[in-house]
């Protein structure tokens, strides 16, 4: 049963906070503006992102972190629809870790849990959201991952094939990624400054200060913006994602159309 289900008539509880990180600068994507303001469906992809949350009845809060050149545009041009959408606006840092760190410090005190998802990921399914949500509630951490299935090969300083890299045991990290408050929090706090550059997401800061991070079965159409070719292929993906099942329409059970 989903944990957005009420069960024996009591509603689900609030206790998911959601930090939606969009602070990168989206270099590889071209263009003078950030990825983060390209179009699905004319709505720019944090919007999409955010509108994936907003509305559960499991999430408490929605944050979105911005860059700090990004921050008035934001502010000023989308700032009655986050009122609308109660999301929280949070300036961002030059790092991804940074602009993490803004967003936990942000995190209202009822949250239990904290999902850290990309701005750029739009392309996600809300039972999807629904499985990762739920299982996270039994451990530290979780992430939705998928094999890697291509040869991997190793290049050389001199642009020539090296060595071929063994595919075994790895995969591709996805988000929305979620962690016991506690955890997410005490893992940024002993972040070394040695050990920060190298961060790629957060359950590598989790790893990294010990604690043991499961997975669950990602999707490969949980596509990451990164160029303007991949805005083509999460168009396309969109049309095909699974809808959650209506179990019951109430009152309208009866009705015959």
């Amino acid at each position: 049963m989903s944990i957005r289900d009420e069960i024996d008539g009591v509603p689900a509880v609030r206790d998911i906070s959601v930090i939606v990180v969009g602070a990168g600068k989206g270099e590889r994507f071209g263009g003078g503006e950030n990825k983060i303001f390209a179009k699905i469906d004319e709505q720019p992809l944090f919007l999409k992102a955010l509108q994936l949350f907003c509305n559960r009845e499991d999430v408490c809060q929605t944050i979105l972190v911005i860059s700090p050149a990004d921050y008035p545009q934001v502010r000023e041009k989308f700032g009655p629809n986050l009122g609308f959408m109660g999301v929280k606006l949070v300036e961002g840092g030059a790092e991804r870790y940074e602009s993490v760190r803004n967003g936990l410090a942000a995190v209202s005190d009822e949250a239990k849990f904290v999902a850290v998802h990309d701005a750029v990921r739009v392309c996600v399914a809300d039972p999807w959201i629904d499985e990762i949500f739920n299982t996270a509630r039994s451990v530290d951490g979780l992430l939705p991952v998928i094999p890697v299935t291509s040869t991997l090969k190793r290049m050389g300083k001199d642009g020539l094939v090296g060595e071929t890299v063994s595919r075994a045991g790895l995969v591709m990290a996805q988000t929305p990624q979620v962690f016991k408050r506690e955890v997410l929090v005490d893992a940024y706090a002993k972040l070394s400054d040695e050990d920060a550059p190298t961060i790629t997401d957060d359950a590598q800061v989790a790893a990294l200060a010990g604690y043991k991070i499961g997975t669950i079965d990602g999707d490969a159409r949980n596509i990451k913006i990164t160029t303007k070719d991949d805005l083509s292929l999460v168009k396309a993906a969109i049309k095909t994602l699974p809808q959650k099942q209506i179990t019951s329409r109430g009152v309208f059970d009866e009705a015959q159309w």
